[in-house]
């Protein structure tokens, strides 16, 4: 029973917001932690927004409570919220959510403006080839080359792939231009060449976007995915068929590499729906196939193309909880707050690859930091996050690895060097260039 009475006392905060005492949080949040976690792992900001309490979460997001935080569950407040269905809610934990993702990168700009500059001027190629273990979708998936120049702090880098997600991708001749020199708002452009128009990189969201960002989360399954690592062991990969020995490749013709395989690389994703109607799965499935085959319409519109905004739904059920009935839960196992949930999960495991190799000229971080810049791309998020993990010696030139469930992509650093002479043009916008700030909606 101590520790009972200890877990009460050490969640001032939770315990407030579950007796509906906003005035007592008030003056507790002059020093407590806001995002501090209880024994579930949710924090305040988790239990504000389950509980319905509106005024509690305004209150904690204006002291600065993190938005990204995971309970024991694996959830954020800004799952839970939408579970929830206000509307306003989802709206403010958006836009705060964006605003700290902001603040962060601001904190890290000086650091990696500094490593970018310290690190020699050079042109590097990367290959992407996707595969799909689904016979029909892998031959029709695209491969492109990436081409990236980098000089003091600015990076310029050129593809046709302009984005990619499971099976629909855009081409097109586009080019990113970060400069370290400029401010935030003005130092990532990308460039239509084809076209001849850029436009600059948002960086902050307009209302509209962020409302049409509702919708869609509203609307949609409430997913996570993530990539475990927990168990996961580098095997060097074997050749020959009576002689084993270790396998040995040479790769782009320049680097001496050794191969490895990876176990234990598991992709888990679980989804939620409790929040959506009968009506709402069908009309996901239909957009989704719609899409798929390379056309359809957006979730948040009607057959005329006129924007329909996602009303909030009627709260859930109040469950009577007391505060003492969920701190003397189980981890975890604490009493429904919200809605029944409508849970379901899935993992997939991989079989990845990766070649080492000791020769080339650039090294982990230096690569972390040049991805680091390359925000946009999802694709490149996720080669970000594989590299972040403890691989063998040497440098990753060339993985196998999954980027959704049924994609995986070959990664091939096919071509490196340094160089002192790189044209300061390459790094600015064309003067026949005009603004098109549409022509790239999503960035």
């Amino acid at each position: 029973m101590a520790d009972d009475d200890n877990d009460d006392n050490s969640c001032p905060l939770h315990k407030c917001i579950f007796n509906g005492d906003i005035r007592k949080l008030s003056q507790l949040l002059r020093t407590n932690d806001p995002s501090a976690k209880d024994k579930h792992g949710n924090t305040p900001l988790h239990l504000s927004v389950m509980l319905g309490r509106k005024e509690f979460t305004h209150l904690l997001l204006a002291h600065g409570a993190i938005v990204k935080m995971k309970n024991l569950a694996g959830w954020s407040p800004l799952a839970e919220a939408i579970s929830y269905g206000d509307r306003q809610t989802i709206c403010s934990l958006l836009q705060k959510l964006k605003s700290q993702a902001r603040e962060q990168m601001e904190l890290r700009r000086p650091n990696l403006i500094r490593a970018l500059e310290q690190m020699g001027d050079f042109y590097m190629e990367l290959k992407w080839d996707f595969q799909s273990w689904v016979p029909l979708v892998s031959r029709i998936l695209p491969s492109d080359v990436c081409k990236i120049h980098k000089s003091g702090c600015s990076i310029r880098l050129d593809t046709t792939l302009v984005d990619f997600s499971d099976m629909r991708w855009e081409r097109g001749d586009i080019s990113f231009i970060f400069r370290g020199d400029k401010s935030p708002k003005e130092s990532l452009t990308v460039l239509d060449n084809e076209y001849q128009c850029y436009q600059r990189v948002r960086y902050e969201e307009s209302e509209l976007d962020i409302e049409d960002e509702v919708d869609i989360l509203m609307s949609s399954d409430i997913l996570t995915a993530q990539m475990s690592t927990k168990s996961i062991n580098f095997v060097r990969a074997q050749s020959g068929w009576i002689f084993r020995e270790d396998k040995k490749e040479t790769v782009a013709g320049l680097y001496d590499c050794d191969s490895y395989c990876i176990n234990g690389l598991i992709l888990e994703s679980r989804k939620r729906r409790e929040h959506l109607s009968r009506d709402d799965v069908q009309k996901n499935k239909a957009i989704m196939e719609s899409l798929t085959k390379g056309g359809g319409q957006s979730p948040n519109t009607d057959q005329n193309g006129e924007i329909v905004r996602r009303a909030s739904l009627l709260p859930p059920p109040d469950r009577k909880v007391t505060w003492e009935e969920y701190i003397n839960s189980e981890p975890g196992e604490y009493p429904k707050l919200g809605r029944k949930i409508v849970y379901k999960e899935s993992s997939k495991a991989f079989r990845a690859t990766v070649a080492m190799s000791r020769d080339f000229p650039l090294n982990v971080e230096m690569l972390l930091n040049v991805l680091e810049i390359i925000a946009p791309f999802k694709h490149f998020a996720k080669l970000r996050e594989f590299v972040k993990m403890k691989l063998p010696n040497g440098f990753p030139v060339k993985i196998d690895i999954p980027i959704v469930p049924t994609v995986s992509a070959k990664i091939t650093f096919q071509k490196f060097e340094f160089l002192d002479n790189i044209s300061p043009d390459l790094f600015e916008i064309p003067a026949n260039f005009t603004e098109d700030s549409m022509r790239f909606p999503d960035l």
